[in-house]
């Protein structure tokens, strides 16, 4: 395997950072741990670290030659193309190109223009030409980043911000077209769905607005290869900080693009999970990482075409060490193709700010490698702008009939409902296909191998009838659970035994009831600090004695990672989970694994062999335990609580909603359970009702008031 090792030269630093709007916290670094962190901050910080390394050791694992790497390039390209939403690829409908005015200078001509990249998704954008033109000229897409050029509530494009940009290269013999991002154009679309809004559900549609910039550029470049005064096999493509990383999927998924010049646009893993650059960032920076990709795999993929990256000394959302480690990796495959010419990085002094000294090397590439401009004469026009905002708006109105701004409504389109199977061999092959997707595309983040549990009886208490133990157990490397049990003394064997997965809520609830009965001795293995006393719950003690009492059952809790003793910082949630996904994982959907895992603990309990297993759960945890037993055939029944009727409310996995929703999840379960729903509305369960009435499956499934 072809590997080289960089040894890392900065160290992310706690930042405060107003940019996009967002406020930047501070990191996870096991590092940067205060001695009043909780015990679940350690945890996940050291659980990141160890994915990270994970998936970085995957990087060109099996690849020795040219020949090795162009046999995966392609299916690496696809599997790109699926993690921003493009597979398979939008429709090339019309353009319907609209020309809204122009304005000009002594030297060139910018036309204000308006696109739609598919129908009702409009694009806005300028595009410069010289006034002179002989022949077809090169050509240079910019892609904005986030700069936001509003007044009185009207908004003028981030194309703006940035037009001194293309006016360079109009200036200098190029035509150059400057697209608004969707977040910021004149009609506001969304980049900060899981950042800002809570819109979870765009993880469980497998929606990035990366994809919806990336396709934009891409209907750009049909467009501007139509035009006459435009070389259509000279192609180059630009852009800082979003639009950065938006050079980077274009150059990666469009071969038409032959030089490219990111800037400030991308880092590594270790930056934006461990170090915590994630956090200066909206959702267009980032793929739903399916595949658990590293980035210097996205930039290989543009190997072994001219790619100068460009950044900054001091920029702290793109921080100098990754960018020095994804260059380094990327130039591993430049290396393979004899190509190394070809692959350059540019350093300068400052902050994350457009500054003359990366655009004038931004500059000479383009001339060296696109115009093959070998005399590389100096720059000697600075890049300026010209026109105010009002000069280079497009529409004077905005279009009724615009998708653009609730593009991610649709953009990634959601499984339509199938028709209720009428046979068991038709449900059992559609129950195969879509289980094989969850585990492709859904829980592929899951350990390959399970590992050893590594079962510790902690505690063991006996009380009024009531005994309570508690078993500490391997989840996964880095993440160690409590698990707790609690049944009748006086028996040997429980009838059996139900397991609950608790949230933050049902938590505290359950310690109430444990801590009545154990009030003084449990402290030392609750594992967190909760502020205040224990406060005892007599209702929910006496709803466990009566099920360990009189029902002869034993009761396990768990609270799964983030909950109970493995909790962080409520405040630290949104950027967390949003780490979980660039491990190609959610945070559901590994509190699924850690219910397997308990499952598991259960089983090597010589005290509950052959016992019947039932799981239980409300909200968003029954969701999580219902998927647990679709994976876990030892599962007898389920009672859920006010599950969820749709993934948008959550659980959150992975892609879910391509293949089907919550009522097709439960359908599964009921091959091989029975499930209980409670405090739920039965029309939204009527697909798994007509199942069971298909499949003669009726006493399964049952809702109860």
């Amino acid at each position: 395997m072809l590997h080289n090792k960089r040894p890392t030269h900065f160290t992310l630093l706690a930042f405060s950072l107003a940019l996009l709007g967002i406020s930047v916290t501070s990191q996870v670094e096991v590092s940067s741990q205060s001695p009043d962190a909780q015990p679940g901050e350690q945890i996940i910080a050291n659980y990141f670290q160890y994915q990270v390394k994970q998936i970085e050791s995957g990087w060109l694992q099996g690849i020795e030659t040219l020949d090795d790497w162009r046999a995966r390039r392609e299916h690496l390209r696809q599997e790109l193309l699926e993690m921003l939403g493009l597979s398979p690829l939008p429709q090339r409908t019309d353009v319907k190109v609209t020309i809204t005015g122009t304005v000009e200078t002594e030297d060139f001509i910018v036309e204000k223009l308006h696109y739609q990249s598919m129908p009702g998704l409009y694009v806005t954008a300028n595009l410069y030409r010289p006034k002179q033109i002989d022949q077809p000229l090169p050509v240079i897409l910019y892609l904005c980043g986030h700069a936001r050029v509003e007044k009185d509530g009207v908004s003028y494009g981030n194309k703006v911000s940035y037009q001194h940009h293309p006016a360079w290269f109009a200036r200098h013999g190029f035509v150059s077209m400057a697209i608004d991002t969707i977040q910021l154009g004149e009609i506001p679309g969304l980049h900060h769905g899981t950042n800002r809004e809570n819109m979870w559900w765009w993880n469980a549609r497998g929606y990035t607005p990366a994809g919806v910039e990336t396709w934009n550029a891409m209907r750009a470049l049909d467009y501007l290869q139509t035009r006459p005064e435009v070389d259509g096999n000279r192609l180059g493509v630009t852009g800082r900080s979003g639009g950065g990383v938006y050079s980077w999927w274009l150059a990666a998924l469009d071969d038409r693009i032959k030089v490219a010049v990111p800037v400030a646009g991308m880092t590594d893993l270790q930056n934006y999970v461990v170090d915590g650059a994630i956090e200066g960032h909206c959702d267009c920076m980032f793929m739903v990482n399916t595949h658990r990709w590293d980035f210097p795999q996205v930039a290989a993929l543009v190997a072994p075409r001219p790619l100068l990256l460009a950044n900054s000394d001091k920029d702290v959302i793109f921080p100098l060490d990754g960018v020095e480690r994804l260059h380094w990796k990327v130039r591993e495959v430049y290396r393979l193709y004899g190509a190394e010419d070809r692959l350059g990085l540019l350093i300068t002094e400052g902050p994350h700010k457009d500054t003359q000294d990366l655009r004038i090397p931004t500059f000479h590439w383009m001339n060296r490698w696109l115009k093959k401009d070998e005399e590389d004469p100096p720059i000697e026009k600075p890049a300026i702008k010209f026109f105010e905002p009002e000069q280079l708006k497009v529409f004077s109105e905005l279009p009724a009939d615009e998708r653009t701004s609730q593009i991610h409504e649709s953009f990634v389109p959601q499984a339509r409902e199938p028709n209720v199977p009428r046979s068991f061999t038709d449900w059992q092959r559609l129950q195969r296909h879509w289980l094989q997707a969850l585990k492709a595309k859904s829980f592929r983040g899951w350990p390959e191998k399970p590992g050893p549990l590594n079962v510790e009886k902690v505690l063991e208490l006996v009380n009024q009838g009531l005994q309570l133990e508690v078993y500490d157990f391997d989840s996964q490397k880095a993440i160690r659970l409590r698990l707790w049990l609690l049944r009748n003394s006086q028996l040997e064997k429980p009838k059996q035994v139900i397991l609950t997965a608790v949230d933050e809520v049902q938590w505290k609830e359950w310690l109430g009831g444990v801590s009545a009965l154990f009030r003084n001795q449990l402290d030392q293995v609750v594992g967190v600090d909760t502020g205040e006393p224990l406060q005892p719950n007599l209702e929910k003690l006496e709803e466990l004695r009566q099920m360990a009492l009189k029902q002869n059952t034993a009761i396990a809790t768990l609270a799964a990672r983030g909950i109970g003793p493995t909790a962080w910082d409520t405040k630290r949630e949104t950027h967390l989970r949003r780490r979980f996904v660039l491990l190609g994982q959610t945070l559901d959907g590994m509190r699924v694994w850690d219910v397997r895992r308990a499952m598991a603990v259960l089983s090597t309990l010589d005290e509950l062999e052959a016992t019947a297993l039932h799981l239980r759960g409300r909200g968003t945890m029954a969701g999580v335990l219902l998927y647990a037993s679709l994976f876990e055939p030892a599962v007898q029944r389920l009672d859920l609580w006010s599950l969820p009727p749709t993934h948008r409310e959550g659980p959150i996995f992975l892609n879910v909603l391509r293949f089907f929703d919550m009522p097709q999840a439960l359908a599964m379960a009921l091959t091989n359970n029975r499930v209980v729903l409670h405090d739920t509305d039965p029309q939204a369960w009527t697909w798994p009702h007509k199942l069971a009435e298909n499949l003669s499956l009726d006493p399964a499934f049952q809702i109860e008031d």
